[in-house]
């Protein structure tokens, strides 16, 4: 029986294209270029976060978040951001009865505004809020205490071999990847995943019939 589901945030709720161009334009890199050396650091199976090192060594990700607060060009997350099918999916699982949270690798900002969105959630966390971090087990030990049930009736839903499905079943939770944007497409039919993941999905609509008919 599934109780509850909590999902990631980046290429699992909200499509980080526009984030990523910003960050371009702050470096003053073109675009593609800087797209071509994330997709690089993606196939490789490394923290995305290594490709601002490419273009300035020693970059430090807070300290330049900061700047960018600073200079009002900050963190934005709007409606335009969400994939088309997230609002009527979560409202889906909810209709369908299941408890439904979010919790991502995010910052603080993020998390607010996030919450500005009103989506159909009963709870939004990040890593920010809370000071640990996905793969780290700490992650997942706060999703399990933010989540109704035992391990087993939680799923945890991302797009991420090893911050998402790894851990999430390595805590004991049952972890969907969905098959979208770079590390979703890249990562959803490798073998690892389709042995550790109990679903690979391409769009939250599919989890309400997946959960109360397989759960």
């Amino acid at each position: 029986m599934i109780r509850s589901v909590v999902f990631d945030v980046g290429e699992t709720l909200i499509d980080d294209t526009r984030e990523w161009a910003r960050w371009a334009d702050w470096l003053n890199v073109p675009l593609h270029t800087f797209s071509a050396v994330l997709g690089a650091v993606t196939a490789e199976g490394r923290n995305n976060a290594e490709t601002f090192d490419y273009f300035r060594p020693g970059f430090d990700l807070a300290v330049e978040r900061q700047r960018r607060e600073d200079a009002g060009r900050g963190e934005l997350i709007e409606e335009v951001d969400l994939y088309s099918d997230v609002r009527p999916g979560l409202q889906a699982l909810r209709d369908a009865g299941l408890w439904v949270g979010i919790a991502g690798n995010q910052t603080a900002r993020a998390g607010e505004l996030l919450q500005q969105l009103n989506l159909p959630v009963e709870t939004i966390a990040t890593s920010g809020e809370w000071g640990v971090a996905k793969p780290d087990p700490g992650f997942f030990d706060r999703v399990i205490t933010m989540a109704p049930g035992e391990p087993q009736e939680i799923v945890y839903v991302g797009d991420h071999r090893d911050n998402d499905v790894l851990p999430a079943r390595e805590a004991g939770l049952r972890p969907a990847l969905i098959r979208r944007g770079p590390w979703g497409h890249l990562w959803a039919d490798q073998p690892q995943v389709r042995a550790h993941a109990d679903w690979v999905i391409d769009s939250i609509k599919e989890l309400p019939g997946l959960l109360t008919t397989k759960g």
